[in-house]
């Protein structure tokens, strides 16, 4: 790499660093003030472990910002002291120059992807576990009531939850299938489970004093067909196809679903569920023919979202850099220029969100912010040199 190049290296990481534990500080102070008067009262240890597990998300979310600031704090200072000058001169153009900052927002790029595959999924989800059950110790209080689904046609409801035992109280489990041989909606069958208390720890929900039943839908079908003098046996056989099995225990039965305790704290304990899905796992959905194609439409959209915003970090070089050989002439004037700018691309970004599924597709919505200032960063860039 020549020298040049590695001189404006040096001047670009400082900023870049400072940026990202500056704005990262910023946001989770926000996020603390916001959550603070559920806080009160809480084990500062875990109020800090939760904090600590917000910042992988964050970090996702202010690096636009610190690659901004980047661009606007070092190749302002290159400006304002006639470096970029003597170097385009020397016959090194803007674009040669511009490499080092691309570079490092393709890095941050790089990082961004591996957290939201990696990291952000997991941390989200011991976030929202610790603060449900480790902070408010309201657990699974938040399900009261609710049918959630915890695994493939697997659905779960419970009337109340004891925050002191963690057992859930009337209970309803219920497992939606086929009928063996048939492919049809009418061979359905459920199998319900019905039980006094159950507890749902790890990725198994055990159930206590439980009645188990099996109800063939295609059966109940069957029973409207039976003709008006058929014998009491025919008939109780026919009820009896309804009902193929059923049993009850005084007992416990351990049942392993597909949804963890923090996974299903994680997706359902909130109004908005936590970013716990990794793009691999929406790439997956996007393309599984068995999913509906709500499901598929949804998966589509998240991975835009979520692949949109990283990739904004090299799109932001290019705006940015304008601005910075024209505004960044001092610290006070570019951290200005930065937030203005960051700003500007969030607002787009959102505003292309809102316009997604009206005016243009939702897998496009996304991708608004990117094209905009990707365009007028170039049309400003041919301008500057």
């Amino acid at each position: 790499m020549p020298r040049l190049q590695r001189y404006i290296f040096r001047e670009l990481y400082p900023p870049l660093v400072l940026g990202s534990l500056l704005f990262t500080a910023v946001v989770s102070f926000g996020l603390y003030f916001v959550s603070s008067q559920w806080l009160i009262g809480a084990p500062v240890a875990l109020i800090l472990q939760y904090l600590a597990l917000q910042v992988p998300y964050n970090l996702t979310m202010v690096f636009p910002m610190a690659v901004v600031l980047m661009v606007v704090v070092a190749y302002g200072r290159l400006a304002n002291e006639r470096e970029l000058g003597a170097a385009q001169t020397g016959g090194v153009g803007l674009g040669r120059l511009a490499v080092p900052a691309a570079l490092l927002a393709l890095l941050v790029s790089g990082v961004s992807l591996y957290f939201s595959e990696w990291v952000v999924p997991r941390a989200n989800i011991e976030a929202r576990s610790l603060y449900w059950d480790g902070i408010t110790g309201a657990g699974l209080s938040q399900l009261n009531g609710r049918t959630v689904e915890i695994g493939p046609g697997l659905e779960l409801h419970f009337e109340r939850y004891d925050t002191q035992t963690r057992r859930m109280n009337r209970v309803r489990l219920q497992q939606w299938q086929n009928a063996q041989g048939s492919a049809d909606a009418s061979g359905r069958q459920a199998i319900v489970l019905f039980a006094d208390s159950g507890t749902y720890e790890g990725n198994s929900i055990t159930l206590r004093n439980y009645r188990f039943y099996r109800l063939n839908y295609a059966a109940i079908d069957a029973l409207g067909s039976l003709a008006p003098n058929v014998s009491d046996e025919a008939f109780r056989e026919a009820v009896r196809g309804v009902f193929p099995f059923a049993s009850s225990a005084e007992g416990t039965i351990e049942i392993d679903t597909g949804l963890s305790r923090k996974r299903a704290i994680a997706e359902f304990a909130d109004t908005i569920s936590a970013d716990s899905v990794s793009l691999s796992r929406l790439w997956a959905t996007a393309n599984d023919q068995d999913a509906t194609s709500a499901e598929r439409q949804e998966a589509r959209s998240a991975l835009s979202r979520k692949l949109a915003l990283p990739l904004g970090n090299l799109v932001l070089v290019l705006a940015a850099l304008p601005f910075a050989l024209r505004f960044g002439r001092t610290m006070g004037v570019a951290l200005g220029v930065a937030l203005l700018i960051a700003v500007a691309y969030y607002l787009t970004y959102v505003l292309g969100l809102s316009l997604g599924g009206r005016v243009i597709p939702q897998e496009v919505a996304p991708w608004v912010a990117n094209v905009l200032f990707g365009v007028g960063g170039l049309l400003m860039l041919r301008r500057a040199s």
